[in-house]
């Protein structure tokens, strides 16, 4: 099984935490999102995902993209360490919380979109750090909210889910990007919590080869 992402990437950050999760081997293939003018957009990367993102899995001879769908798909494949709860209820509103951190927050700060505010609308630095803390203070007093109906050690109870894994992604975004988190304190020791486990430690951006 292959990974094709980059280090600093939020969405392949949560494919590397769920593979981690299930003790599944691959082998990490790096995509330099800045590099190059973007390995993400060279002729043999695009033909693999033609939307120019990363992360991509491929088993065999399947690929997908997409970290929520491979996520899924791993989830289905090997069913050791389940993410996501067996009960329809239940696990309808882990996917609910995981598409409100992963569609709603995070793609309004991903490096195209920050790009394109710099280089297309010649948005300024102060400008663009205020569009990410907005979109991000949003997001999190939502999450923040939801989380007081459910929060255990993680953001359901005391069990691991794909909520969990794309939490913690958009936290380590939000550090990145300066925002102030003393606001969140649920959402601070969930983070915290899955930031002692061993799948969550190897999944860590600076941990990977390609981190520079």
């Amino acid at each position: 099984m292959k990974l094709y992402g980059y280090w600093r990437s939020t969405a392949a950050y949560r494919v590397r935490i769920a593979l981690h999760l299930k003790n599944i081997p691959f082998e990490s293939i790096s995509v330099h999102l800045v590099k190059n003018g973007g390995e993400q957009h060279s002729r043999d990367y695009s033909e693999l995902n033609p939307n120019h993102l990363v992360p991509t899995l491929v088993d065999g001879d399947f690929s997908l993209n997409q970290s929520l769908a491979i996520i899924d798909y791993l989830d289905q494949v090997h069913v050791e360490h389940a993410l996501y709860p067996k009960e329809l209820q239940s696990r309808a509103k882990v996917k609910a919380l995981a598409l409100d951190i992963a569609c709603e927050v995070h793609p309004l700060n991903n490096l195209r979109v920050q790009q394109y505010l710099a280089k297309s609308l010649q948005v300024s630095d102060q400008a663009k750090q205020a569009w990410v803390e907005h979109w991000m203070t949003i997001g999190f007093k939502a999450v923040e909210q939801k989380l007081s109906l459910s929060a255990g050690q993680f953001c359901f109870a005391d069990t691991v889910t794909v909520a969990d894994i794309c939490l913690v992604a958009q936290v380590y975004n939000a550090h990145r990007f300066n925002v102030e988190m003393i606001a969140y304190p649920l959402i601070n020791q969930v983070v915290d919590n899955c930031n002692k486990l061993p799948a969550f430690i190897k999944a860590l951006p600076e941990n990977q080869p390609d981190a520079q």
